[in-house]
């Protein structure tokens, strides 16, 4: 059988064009498209970025017209750094919250950092040890 591969990640938010400069200047995510669309019966606008590497997914904030803003804690969104302090205090920056400071994971091999963005929404940094 034949799953196909992982292509996507939706964040569901409330203010998109906040939301839209939280992860553009925090993360450097290109807009690859802008759509106006329905999902279900509902009215959405939703920004697609370009991967970040080779082979990798896509990563989607979508706005539902008759949605004020989501509920947080729904997903966390992961992102791969090579310099997770300087994410973590662009992210602060831009409007984002530490959630949890950056500590190592040696077991694994990790240095993890547990942001919020603008609306709450959670995001893990990690960076190889």
């Amino acid at each position: 059988m034949d799953a196909g591969h992982f292509a996507f990640s939706k964040l569901v938010v409330g203010d998109l064009e906040k939301s839209a400069a939280f992860y553009e200047a925090v993360f450097g995510l290109k807009q690859q498209a802008r759509i106006d669309a329905a999902l279900v019966g509902r009215a959405l606008t939703e920004i697609v970025y370009e991967p970040t590497a080779k082979g990798a997914s896509n990563f989607v904030l979508l706005a539902f017209h008759d949605t004020p803003r989501p509920a947080g804690g729904e997903t966390i969104t992961g992102l791969l750094c090579q310099d997770l302090d300087a994410a973590v205090e662009r992210a602060v920056a831009g409007g984002g919250s530490v959630l949890q400071p950056a500590f190592d994971l040696a077991d694994h091999g990790l240095r993890i950092a547990i942001l919020a963005d603008p609306e709450g929404h959670m995001i893990e940094l990690i960076k190889p040890l």
